[in-house]
């Protein structure tokens, strides 16, 4: 069974990059998987403090993690498996692909303009000869009709 990897955060492409996956599991016979990336916040001198904003991020992630898997679940009948972790996104995703065998392709979105976005440069670049599966890289641009037909 295939398994793709998606990785959400606060942009659009993100949305993007799970559509896709979706439909083309639901497709394939396969499976989506959600890694959600809290970054930690920058060092407050109080750690009560820091704590309670670091729970807040994470809460806040959660509930945008929830909405778009709630999405997947109704327009290609999938049940994601989600996971989320603190720390920088770039070594995240790494981590976690180490972990994970059974992962068939990680699926990012580049931005609708501008540049890229620090994923999709990281994974495209020098990462991209150690990656354990293939990177597909969504264009942040396409409509849906587009990637339904795509996926």
């Amino acid at each position: 069974m295939r398994t793709y990897l998606v990785v959400m955060d606060e942009t659009e492409e993100s949305a993007k990059a799970l559509r896709y996956a979706a439909q083309r599991a639901a497709r394939t016979g396969g499976t989506v998987e959600i890694l959600a990336v809290v970054e930690r916040q920058e060092f407050v001198q109080w750690g009560g403090v820091q704590a309670a904003m670091e729970e807040e991020a994470r809460l806040r992630t959660e509930a945008r993690v929830l909405a778009a898997s709630g999405a997947i679940m109704e327009e290609a009948g999938l049940v994601p498996s989600i996971t989320v972790r603190q720390g920088p996104p770039v070594r995240a995703v790494a981590d976690y692909l180490k972990e994970r065998d059974g992962i068939s392709a990680l699926v990012l979105a580049a931005a609708p303009d501008g540049g890229p976005g620090p994923l999709v440069v990281h994974f495209s670049g020098a990462a991209l000869a150690s990656l354990p599966c293939p990177l597909i890289i969504v264009p942040g641009h396409l409509p849906d009709e587009v990637l339904a037909k795509l996926s």
